[in-house]
This record gives C-alpha cells, structure tokens and sequence, in this order.
C-alpha cells in the first residue's frame, strides 16, 4: 500500500521545485501506476495549478503540457493531423479511456516505462524535452539521463517535414503491448524506434540506407532484418526474446511500407 502524509499545490514552479527537492517528496502525474506501488511519500506535489494542462499549436511546433492527458492526445485534431493518426495510433488501446482521462504526458515520458507506447512514438518525431532547471534537451538525450528531482515541464514536437507510422503487437487489445515499433521519415532518412523489449524504448542504430523513392520490398525486407539483429530483445511473461526480434523485422517492414504509401513511394 502507498500511504501519503502531506498534499500540496504549489502556485509556481520553483514552489514545486523546491519542495520536490526533498527525496521523500514525489511529484504526481495520473497517479495511476504509482498508486500500485509500496511505500511512504512524504508530501505529494500536485501541479494542477500551473497550466500545464493544454496543446498549444504553432507554425512550427506542438507544446505539449506535462499534464496532458493521454486522451487529449488522442483527440488532439491538429497534433494527429501533423503524425497521420500515429499518435492517437499510438494511446487508443491503451486500458480505456477513463485511463487515459487521467494517465499525464509527463507521467508517461518522465517515467520512462519499458512498455510504453507514448515514448516509443514521441522518440520517432521531432521531440524535445523542457526541464525547469535543465533547459530545453532533446528526447532522445532524456531517455538516457538517469532519474533526478528536476520538473519535466512539457514536450516540444517540431513539425518537421515528413510522415511517421506506429505499429504495435498487444496479446489483446488493451494489454501492454509485447512490442511498439515507430518509423519516421524526417529530412529523406527513416528513423526507427523500437520499443517494450521488453526494455525502454530506443532508436535503432547504424541502419542501412533508404534512398528516397526507391523503397522496394527487398529493400525494405533487408532494412527490417537488420533492425531485429540491431535490437536487443528479452522475455517476460508476454513473449520471449525469439518473438520479439521476429516481431521487430515484421513490424518494421509493415510501418516502412505503410509510410511508403504516405510519402506516395509505392
């Protein structure tokens, strides 16, 4: 059981910094998953107070609030417009609804979850992190740092020109997933992020070449083996290693196929 003995809402944030400085003080997101855990929390950090809650559009970028539901994701016209439905791709088995009513972008990416589809989609964009002490630092950087009592405050997604596709393996529908593959193509070269390895989601290095136009199957086909050789995989209690790096090399090879018919390649 989690037992909490202090609740506040601070007003700014540095007032939220501050008091999270305190090791057994802890920020809440959704407060759906640290619920489940064990353990005293001194004083739980609300941040509703600080308009963290809203997508705010540009013409070059979404600033995604850290407070963002996962539904707001979902519906959010402009955000799914821009990913061709990746993102609400990417959140719509998640439980059901009233989850993602409350489960918080900042949860999600904070947390950095081995199972999570909300990283595993966010690490194929354009994305960026914003820190209140530690400025602004790229997704894929923060997915690496370990764990700190900075405040994530939100997501910054450049609208890069390009398309990207996520795909995902789930045993039923609203299970975790057993793997999440994202591809994007931002600037001519795919990126692909792979993810519940069972480990945290990652982008695949040293893949071979693409050229622009001229995705044919066999290209394809060979690009998609050397993303399962490329990323390690292991097992729980959903599939094991071998799977999983089968489900890389078809995955990837659906999401490069489907993001060929977006760009008009095939």
């Amino acid at each position: 059981m989690l037992t909490i003995q202090n609740y506040v809402r601070p007003e700014t944030l540095d007032e939220a910094w501050e008091c999270n400085q305190n090791r057994k003080n802890r920020i809440l997101g959704g407060m759906l998953w640290m619920r489940l855990g064990r353990g005293s929390i001194n004083t739980a950090i609300d941040l509703c107070r600080l308009g963290l809650d809203t997508i705010e559009e540009s013409e070059e970028e979404f600033s995604i609030g850290a407070q963002v539901t996962l539904r707001q994701l979902e519906t959010h016209t402009g955000l799914n417009r821009y990913t061709h439905g990746a993102v609400r791709a990417a959140v719509c088995d998640i439980i059901g609804v009233q989850f993602r009513n409350m489960a918080t972008v900042g949860g999600s990416i904070w947390g950095r979850f081995g199972f999570s589809d909300v990283l595993t989609v966010f690490l194929a964009l354009d994305t960026a992190v914003e820190l209140h002490r530690g400025g602004i630092v790229p997704l894929a950087q923060f997915v690496t740092m370990p764990p700190d009592r900075d405040i994530l405050v939100r997501l910054i997604v450049r609208k890069t020109p390009g398309a990207v596709v996520y795909l995902a393996m789930r045993n039923q529908r609203t299970d975790f997933p057993t793997l999440t593959c994202a591809v994007s193509d931002l600037g001519g070269a795919p990126r692909t992020v792979i993810g519940a390895r069972p480990g945290r989601a990652m982008i695949v290095p040293g893949l071979p070449a693409l050229p622009v136009g001229q995705w044919s199957q066999d290209a394809i086909s060979a690009y998609a083996e050397a993303a399962a050789a490329a990323v390690p995989t292991g097992s729980n209690v959903r599939a094991g290693a071998a799977y999983r790096s089968h489900l890389c090399s078809v995955l990837t090879a659906r999401a490069l196929t489907q993001l060929g018919g977006i760009n008009g390649w095939n």
